[in-house]
């Protein structure tokens, strides 16, 4: 018998992974060890997991998941037509800053939105900022969704020495201030650069590690006849570095425009590392009381922030162990079983 839940896995197969491609690739792996009978994994060759995979999407996709009775897509996007979607729906920034990406990827995201709104059976966020803005922006109605917070993987709690990791980048004769996360204008990482000169004068380096998406543009860069330090580009870091490259940094700085849950910051928690987020989107309830806080346009009270964080002890300390505390109640395993009774209660009605 044909199981009766599809998974759409195609950005498993990316080979760089972002918050979306690490999402999909834990669910892919759990959900069926949970229910073995209840799922199948559906993707694409390799070759289709980005653009050109969406035409196989559109149409190869339902065809092959026409015997099963839901079509879970975790990562976004659906099929258009689709009357049996459950979609995992990560954050709604392309409606919240169409500015933030290309003109094709925003025109498609809107419409991918707006039938998720329209006609999906259910979707699934990350949290409740997103939850709550499904309803306001696109009208969908609670019953039909629920939010299920991201985990993180027991490796970033057990990342072992960093030091070997520093000296291969080149971070090991200063602490560093460390941001993840692709380079985008929503990302905001322009003002690392901006705080890169006060931190230095305190010790600190400043570390970027993520790659870029030519469909996100990055905003301005550090102006070409700047004096002085600015934020150091690692480019994209393999999985298997990041959790040494967390616990290696002093701190980890998100300053984020806007957040459907804010992943590194978890992972730092997990690691040891202090938090600074910026009071946006749904990076408060990601963190609690586990971060500190400034506005992402507010450069000066981002650098307090993180030259607090690293260089008073007790404070230290204080968000340390309020941040592993935290990181140790999210769990993929928790994530995981919360998407099954989702998507086992949506199968019930059907």
């Amino acid at each position: 018998m044909t199981a009766p839940i599809a998974i759409n896995a195609r950005a498993a197969q990316r080979a760089e992974a972002g918050g979306v491609e690490r999402v999909v690739g834990e669910l892919v792996a759990r959900l069926p060890a949970l229910a073995p009978d209840r799922y199948r994994m559906l993707a694409p060759p390799p070759a289709l997991a980005h653009r050109a995979g969406h035409a196989w999407e559109q149409l190869a996709l339902p065809a092959i998941a026409r015997r099963s009775r839901v079509l879970f897509c975790p990562g976004n996007t659906a099929p258009l037509a689709g009357r049996r979607n459950a979609v995992f729906v990560h954050d709604l920034a392309p409606l919240v800053e169409p500015e933030w990406y290309s003109r094709p990827y925003r025109a498609w995201h809107h419409l991918q939105l707006y039938a998720v709104a329209a006609r999906a059976e259910l979707a699934i966020t990350p949290s409740e900022f997103v939850r709550g803005q499904l309803a306001d922006r696109l009208g969908m109605s609670p019953e039909r969704t629920v939010a299920v917070p991201l985990g993180v993987d027991a490796r970033f709690a057990a990342a072992g020495d960093p030091l070997p990791l520093r000296r291969r980048l080149g971070l090991a004769d200063r602490p560093y201030v460390l941001a993840v996360g692709t380079a985008t204008a929503r990302k905001n990482l322009g003002l690392l650069d901006a705080i890169a000169p006060r931190l230095a004068e305190s010790g600190l380096d400043v570390a970027i590690a993520g790659g870029s998406r030519d469909y996100m543009p990055s905003g301005p860069g550090p102006a070409p006849n700047r004096s002085g330090p600015v934020a150091r580009r690692l480019g994209y870091v393999p999985e298997p570095d990041l959790p040494a490259l967390y616990a290696g940094a002093a701190v980890l700085a998100l300053p984020s425009r806007y957040e459907g849950f804010g992943l590194p910051c978890l992972e730092a928690m997990a690691a040891g590392t202090p938090v600074v987020a910026a009071r946006a989107g749904a990076l408060p309830e990601t963190c609690g009381d586990a971060a500190l806080y400034a506005g992402p346009e507010d450069p000066d009270g981002f650098a307090d922030a993180c030259l607090a964080a690293a260089n008073d002890p007790s404070l230290g300390a204080r968000l340390v162990a309020a941040g592993r505390a935290r990181a140790a109640e999210r769990t993929w395993e928790a994530t995981a079983i919360r998407v099954d009774a989702a998507l086992g209660a949506l199968l019930a009605l059907r």
